[in-house]
């Protein structure tokens, strides 16, 4: 899904991005902070926290809480979503710009495409509604076989 851009954009971009939310919201962006989220998106598929733990390696002699607190400090500002189906984290593309996610993931490649799309956020909230419910989070998990993979067949 991602195969023709420069990564390491990702990555600048979205560190710059967490600085300066952080910045603005009085928060403290610590140097396991930064490097969690430097791990997430190291690539565009999703990593659980185990995998963290084992990349941060005796750097930051981290245990499991510290990772998953980390985690919770990056999710709750908009820097990272939870892929619930796959018990893992991806970096957001673009944090704080909306409230409802869906994701498209590659069983093939483990890429994963976070997309936004208004109408279909607001024909969800519109059933819901209908049904007396009241969500508090939406995330959309939709897995098969990117554009690419298929071409590459």
């Amino acid at each position: 899904m991602y195969q023709r851009h420069e990564h390491a954009h990702c990555i600048k971009d979205a560190i710059q991005t967490a600085t300066d939310i952080c910045e603005e919201r009085g928060l403290r962006f610590t140097d396991l902070r930064r490097h969690v989220l430097e791990l997430v998106w190291e690539n565009h598929g999703s990593v659980k926290a185990y995998d963290l733990l084992d990349r941060l390696g005796e750097d930051y002699s981290a245990k499991p809480p510290t990772v998953y607190r980390a985690l919770e400090f990056l999710q709750e500002n908009g820097l990272v979503h939870k892929i619930n189906s796959l018990n893992a984290y991806v970096g957001c593309s673009h944090p704080l710009k909306h409230r409802d996610c869906f994701f498209l993931i590659c069983d093939n490649c483990k890429e994963v495409q976070e997309c936004c799309a208004g109408e279909v956020a607001d024909a969800l909230r519109d059933m819901v509604k209908k049904q007396g419910f009241l969500p508090h989070h939406t995330t959309v998990e939709i897995e098969g076989i990117c554009q690419d993979c298929r071409s590459a067949e």
